[in-house]
């Protein structure tokens, strides 16, 4: 055997062997570990629907205003010679107490002349009068005496009405929100002397969507013609003081009658008694000042049969994810109702018993199987307490 064979024989058995080896080695390796794919549905949570009966509350908001706001201004002129101490921003007065006079001696002097001259024409009359029934005097005599009398009972009412108009005060109970006006200024016709305001009840102007007018029973225009004003549905007002939640009740007494030609919203009329507190009785109740911006949940309409979701599950479109029997996805569109910050209210698409999902699935497509965990229905006053928390921490 020549050496070159030799040596070709040895790579071989070489080759050969390490095949053999590698085999071997693998034959010796453990098997892999195998996992069961049998279940890899997503883990979805669940709800049961149940029908129920809707108390629909309808949210709004708006500023808390006088019913009635004067602008006070001097009828007269003369010079103020006195102010009540309660004529200042935020005093308060009763009605018809006086909050600032004028010098009323020019206007004194002017009763006591009219009074006099109002004697003379009155006597002046009386003997025209007896003259004309004994036949000498001619009837033009008496008519010029009795347009006289006339004359000076006018003259004399309008003196006593101006030294009544040295006195300034008003028909109602007030607040003075400005004073601009002060002891010693002389006055004139027309001269501003501040600003009043009443205080035996507050409005507050309500802006409703069309919507919301399909839940609200509100004062119909007829009825508020015929009486001046209908108690409507309740009122919840609420703001914050000094870092505080405050609550106040008030009732809806009318509408405006016309829609916004720019917001396209109708405006209800919500009064609140006694805002500042001020009657027998109500001191341990929280004012509401004039300006107060509050938040407003209005006593709505009773629906009955209608299915309630959180309104996280409810899809865009109004389309809701469904778990059939067979614990597979149907995606829906359901009939909206009417939504809120915490619930969807539905009335039609959705029948009592159905299972909606509330877990949030990525690309969800009808007929994809899942696994289910059962959830109970979230308590709205529940979820009106963590919105509360989130406010106030946000505060």
């Amino acid at each position: 055997m020549n050496r070159k064979l030799k040596r070709g024989l040895l790579i071989t058995a070489i080759f050969a062997f390490a095949i053999l080896g590698s085999f071997g080695l693998s034959k010796m390796k453990p098997p892999p570990q195998t996992k069961d794919l049998s279940d890899v549905a997503p883990l979805v949570e669940v709800m049961t629907l149940e029908a129920m009966d809707a108390d629909f509350r309808i949210a709004s908001q708006g500023t808390v205003r006088p019913r009635t706001e004067t602008i006070l201004s001097a009828e007269i002129s003369g010079a103020i010679v006195g102010i009540s101490p309660k004529y200042i921003p935020g005093g308060v007065f009763q009605s018809g107490e006086e909050l600032m006079r004028i010098d009323p001696t020019n206007y004194a002097v002017a009763v006591d002349r009219t009074s006099a001259m109002l004697t003379q024409r009155q006597i002046e009359f009386d003997g025209a009068e007896k003259l004309r029934s004994q036949g000498y005097r001619a009837e033009s005599e008496y008519a010029s005496a009795a347009a006289a009398l006339a004359a000076a009972e006018a003259d004399l009412a309008n003196a006593r009405r101006n030294l009544e108009r040295t006195r300034i005060s008003l028909p109602y109970d007030g607040m003075v929100r400005a004073k601009d006006a002060d002891l010693g200024q002389f006055v004139g016709p027309g001269t501003r002397l501040g600003i009043t305001f009443a205080t035996d009840y507050a409005e507050i102007r309500l802006p409703l969507t069309d919507q919301d007018l399909a839940f609200i029973e509100l004062p119909d225009a007829t009825d508020i013609s015929r009486s001046g004003g209908i108690d409507g549905p309740l009122v919840e007002l609420s703001a914050l003081q000094k870092g505080q939640k405050r609550f106040w009740q008030a009732r809806i007494v009318r509408t405006e009658g016309i829609v916004d030609e720019k917001s396209r919203v109708t405006y209800a009329v919500a009064r609140i008694e006694d805002p500042y507190k001020l009657k027998a009785g109500s001191n341990d109740e929280t004012p509401i000042p004039m300006g107060t911006f509050v938040a407003a949940e209005i006593a709505g309409m009773t629906v009955s049969n209608v299915v309630r979701v959180p309104r996280i599950a409810l899809r865009p479109n109004n389309q809701l994810m469904f778990v059939d029997a067979d614990d597979r996805l149907q995606i829906r569109t359901v009939d909206v109702l009417r939504s809120d910050s915490h619930f969807s209210y539905l009335r039609g698409g959705v029948v009592a018993g159905d299972r909606i999902c509330l877990t949030t699935i990525e690309s969800p497509l009808s007929g994809i199987k899942v696994r289910t965990e059962n959830v109970s229905a979230p308590d709205p006053n529940h979820a009106e307490e963590e919105q509360h928390l989130v406010e106030t921490d946000r505060s």
